[in-house]
């Protein structure tokens, strides 16, 4: 019967590890896109500029 509880809390800590590291995949992923948007418009910024100087 131990043994049965153990294999359980086993198989419940694997499943939360599970769960948090797809939590983590998502926020890099968020955070990632994130990101890229702030290059983009920066990218935007200085190509702005640039016309306006030339």
């Amino acid at each position: 019967m131990n043994l049965m509880h153990e294999d359980l809390a086993r198989a419940r800590m694997a499943a939360r590890q599970g769960e948090a590291q797809q939590l983590r995949a998502g926020s890099q992923l968020a955070r990632a896109r994130r990101l890229s948007r702030k290059a983009e418009r920066a990218a935007q910024q200085a190509r702005l500029a640039l016309a306006r100087a030339l």
